[in-house]
């Protein structure tokens, strides 16, 4: 069947919302995504369709049973097979012609520097408790200036911060340093989305639990995180369009019917970044006693 693939006319419904001279260029450009189960994988898939040419993807696991409510590549068929594997061949099976650079081991200090050779622009998909891992991500997306885009799956709804070269930084805005990961939890899940649309509707609040590294997750968030993540990636390597850069960032939550456009100068540092994290420390301590 590859042999009948014709790129043109595989992505030809993309013209229109793109010129045929935009689609050629999104061809050659080159995209890293660490993770490869809830957002990774989608983010994947969406991008692949979007005619994206290359990509590399890192991941260690394998599909298992907790992971089908939300990642597309978990299925009966695919129980056990390492995800990157599974993802690979799902992107290779709509475009044969892709050139996609496998890291098995997901990415770490030693391999870093081969994940991003060449990459115009990264998409953050790993695990929400892979804090050391995602600070080296992001201070090598600075310091190379590589556009970095993070877009957390929240409840059902999404939240989005890029992080643009010559911009805030990641650890600026955030401001983890070298702190404990309960505390780097609750900077991160405050800092992604400061407008708070999710809390209002989680129902069991004990499913999210930092100690055990666990909590809840939907579909919804995960597909919505991919809409946005690619448009957002579209608009950076094609150049057009408003792209919010951190300290600004944007929440929608389809459950609440809201979208909001957030604005914390000095990220985590400003005044009302601060108090939410004493009261979401506060908030954890409770729920660590009960």
């Amino acid at each position: 069947m590859s042999d009948d693939f014709n790129y043109g006319k595989a992505f030809s419904r993309n013209i229109g919302w793109v010129t045929e001279a935009e689609q050629a260029s999104l061809r050659g450009k080159r995209v890293a995504i660490a993770g490869a189960g809830g957002v990774g994988g989608v983010h994947l898939m969406t991008l692949v369709r979007l005619g994206v040419g290359a990509f590399h993807i890192a991941d260690f696991d394998k599909f298992d049973l907790p992971n089908f409510n939300r990642q597309v590549g978990a299925m009966q068929s695919t129980r056990g097979l390492p995800k990157i594997e599974v993802m690979a061949r799902m992107a290779r099976d709509v475009n044969p012609e892709l050139e996609i650079r496998m890291f098995p081991d997901g990415i770490n200090a030693g391999n870093l520097d081969a994940f991003f050779e060449g990459v115009d622009i990264y998409i953050d998909s790993l695990d929400f408790f892979a804090f050391d891992i995602r600070q080296q991500t992001f201070a090598l997306c600075a310091r190379r200036g590589i556009p970095a885009t993070t877009v957390a799956p929240l409840g059902m709804g999404a939240a989005l911060l890029n992080f643009l070269p010559g911009r805030m930084t990641f650890e600026e805005y955030f401001g983890w340093g070298d702190l404990p990961e309960g505390d780097k939890a609750i900077r991160f899940v405050v800092g992604l989305a400061p407008a708070g649309l999710h809390r209002p509707y989680l129902v069991v609040p004990s499913a999210v639990n930092f100690a055990e590294r666990r909590g809840p997750s939907t579909i919804m968030a995960c597909q919505l995180c991919a809409g946005i993540a690619a448009t957002e990636a579209l608009k950076i390597l094609l150049g057009r369009g408003d792209v919010l850069a951190a300290p600004h960032g944007m929440q929608f939550d389809a459950y609440r019917n809201k979208l909001v456009r957030t604005w914390r100068p000095g990220g985590n540092k400003h005044p009302i970044q601060r108090l939410a994290i004493m009261i979401g420390k506060r908030a954890f301590a409770k729920m660590a006693q009960s």
